[in-house]
């Protein structure tokens, strides 16, 4: 039977203990074995038992790159040790070594094999009736089998306890890997969640100045050229005051102040904003303000937002309508606008850009969905409606 391959050697450091204790496990063996000879005042010259005892030590030198042949090689050596007429020293004791070796290193069936055929030698000569003293003579079957059971059950148990440590380090690595990705991840969703805040808020205050800054440098009055510029004045303030937000937050510092707490309860501002840049809006906020969980009420503010931000900056559109209704645990936003689509030849435009992905993510976080495509409004316009659908649940928000 061919041998199979042994374990792969241990690295570095490692590999050093494991040939210290190799050699430590042979000369034990060496020392053992001479002892029993040595005490036996039938043995000869005490170098020749010595010389006897070291050969098997040594075999063990090899035991972890060849378990098997160590083992079958250990059992002929006893075999022509007493074949030789030497003291007898038992079957088992010199071939505890190599059973142990090979038990540990997983060659457990050869081992018990042999284990059982060094038995059933020292059985059948201690069975024979020839020799009066083969009874007398060394250990009994019971120290046999004890010995052989020994260094079996020493040998499993060490590869089982090697075994489950590697599991254990293997199992800490495989931990330390997800958590290293889950952080990952977790980091890689925060940049998305800041980029897609950033996009929305400083999307809307710069297109609301940059709207305002058309209209001052338009204006032939000076009272309309002064309050355009205000508004101008106030979106780029409320962009920087964003920035600054978002800055404290990449660098972990405490905020100062409450944050402010987005809601549809809170679009008055961006109605307002609108309306002042020229732009008609109506609306229709059906849900009461503490209807919602926090997240869901974030989001739609941030779908509306958005959604007025890509008309004001896109649509050329005169009127928006914003509806927001809560029906079954359902919020249901409609954001749509009259704005100049096609004129008759020209494709309609789309709006496909990073807004509406950012929406559609938001709404996704939610659990819920959003569509967004172009609306006929009359004879040569085209608008664009939004429509997201968000679960409400208020067990949700714990």
């Amino acid at each position: 039977m061919a041998e199979p391959p042994p374990p792969p050697p241990p690295a570095g450091g490692a590999r050093l203990e494991a040939r210290l204790a190799d050699a430590a496990l042979a000369v034990s063996v060496t020392l053992v074995i001479a002892l029993v000879i040595s005490i036996d005042p039938a043995a000869g010259s005490p170098w020749l038992g010595l010389a006897c005892a070291a050969v098997f030590g040594t075999l063990l030198l090899a035991r972890r790159r060849f378990p098997v042949s160590v083992l079958v090689v250990t059992i002929l050596a006893v075999f022509v040790y007493y074949a030789a007429g030497f003291p007898p020293i038992g079957m088992v004791l010199p071939a505890v070594g190599a059973l142990y070796s090979a038990a540990e290193l997983r060659r457990t069936p050869w081992a018990i094999g042999c284990a059982a055929v060094l038995i059933a030698v020292s059985l059948y000569f201690r069975l024979d009736e020839t020799d009066p003293q083969a009874a007398l003579n060394g250990f009994t079957v019971v120290t046999e089998l004890a010995l052989a059971a020994a260094a079996l059950a020493l040998g499993v148990a060490v590869r089982q306890g090697r075994e489950a440590r590697e599991r254990s380090a293997r199992i800490a690595e495989l931990t330390a890997a997800e958590e290293a990705l889950a952080a990952e991840a977790r980091m890689q969703a925060e940049r998305v969640r800041i980029a897609r805040d950033l996009h929305d808020t400083i999307g809307h205050t710069l297109s609301v100045a940059s709207l305002h800054a058309a209209v001052a440098g338009e204006a032939t009055e000076e009272a309309s050229q002064r309050a355009a510029l205000t508004e101008v004045r106030t979106a780029t303030s409320d962009a920087l005051r964003e920035l600054r937000r978002t800055v404290k937050v990449l660098r972990d510092e405490p905020p100062v102040g409450p944050e402010p707490a987005l809601g549809l309860a809170s679009l008055d501002r961006v109605f307002e904003a609108a309306r002042a840049a020229g732009l008609q809006v109506q609306d229709e906020i059906a849900v009461e303000t503490d209807a919602l969980p926090r997240a869901v009420d974030a989001a739609a503010f941030r779908i509306v937002q958005e959604s007025v931000t890509n008309v004001l900056r896109h649509a050329d559109a005169s009127t928006v309508r914003v509806r927001a209704a809560l029906r079954e645990d359902v919020l249901t936003l409609r954001i749509s606008d009259d704005g100049r689509g096609t004129d008759g030849h020209a494709p309609p435009v789309t709006r496909s850009g990073a807004g509406l992905r950012g929406m559609q993510e938001r709404a996704a976080l939610q659990g819920g969905t959003l569509t967004a495509g172009p609306l006929t409004t009359g004879p040569g316009r085209e608008g664009f409606l939004v429509e997201a659908r968000l679960p409400a649940h208020l067990e949700e928000d714990s």
